[in-house]
């Protein structure tokens, strides 16, 4: 014979499951940081409506880090300034993040020498930006305690960069710029390009006079015209395929 429903315990167990998300959805409005949360204060700038995500990533290096306004930055984000905290790293800012950033789970930015991200820029879960590499140079010595390489990297305004993406020292990538899922960037990325692969390559690229080269596979997304308001947007999504071909007949008619 079937078991018998505790009601009784899954009623408990119902109510104990809307108390801790409860709880934990107030831990993590209450553990984020902002401009107005007293460890925003900490920071060399952070502008209005930007957002570190709790729980938080490693950060130090605090005073040396620039963040511009209506950035989002996710879960476990790590940002650091400098090798180690209680540096004092001079009078300028070591890592410099434009207005509208988005840095997605999990990512790392090491700036252990100048770190710049230009406004606009998306990047997906556990990107990995750093300014540092290890050197081998003495093969009798381990690596983890030769002096490191240091190198500044630039990343141009309205970037996506894709989820796991690493991004090496002294990388200069361009405005506009897509990095593909996993791929390795060294060196300089032009501007409108699309790079994949361990090491990144140029894959696609626009310019003025020839467009999208090789040609783009899928046609553009079509812009919303001016004037649609949200409950017209809502009541075309609700539109059956009926619905859909009678609108196209009343355009052709008009």
């Amino acid at each position: 014979m079937p078991k018998r429903k505790n009601t009784f315990s899954s009623w408990r167990a119902r109510v104990a499951q809307r108390a801790v998300h409860k709880a934990w959805s107030w831990v993590q409005r209450t553990g984020s940081v902002t401009a107005e949360h007293p460890a925003g204060f900490r920071f060399g700038a952070m502008g209005t409506s930007t957002r570190l995500a709790f729980p938080l990533g490693t950060v130090f290096g605090e005073p040396w880090i620039h963040l511009g306004s209506h950035c989002i930055v996710a879960e476990q984000v790590t940002l650091t300034a400098g090798l180690m905290p209680d540096l004092d790293l001079g009078p300028e800012p070591i890592l410099r993040i434009g207005d509208g950033v988005v840095l997605g789970r999990g990512s790392h930015v090491i700036a252990d020498t100048t770190v710049t991200i230009g406004s606009d820029c998306y990047f997906g879960p556990y990107v990995y930006v750093t300014s540092t590499n290890h050197s081998y140079d003495d093969p009798h010595e381990p690596i983890g305690r030769q002096w490191p390489r240091m190198e500044p990297v630039e990343i141009g305004p309205g970037c996506w960069i894709g989820t796991g993406a690493v991004i090496l020292p002294g990388a200069r990538i361009g405005r506009n710029v897509v990095v593909a899922a996993g791929a390795v960037v060294r060196g300089t990325v032009p501007d409108h390009a699309v790079v994949a692969g361990a090491p990144a390559r140029v894959v696609r690229r626009w310019t003025p006079g020839d467009g999208w080269q090789p040609p783009l596979r899928t046609p553009a997304p079509v812009p919303i015209p001016d004037g649609v308001t949200p409950q017209q947007l809502l009541a075309l999504a609700e539109l059956d395929e009926e619905g859909v071909a009678r609108l196209a007949e009343l355009e052709a008619e008009g």
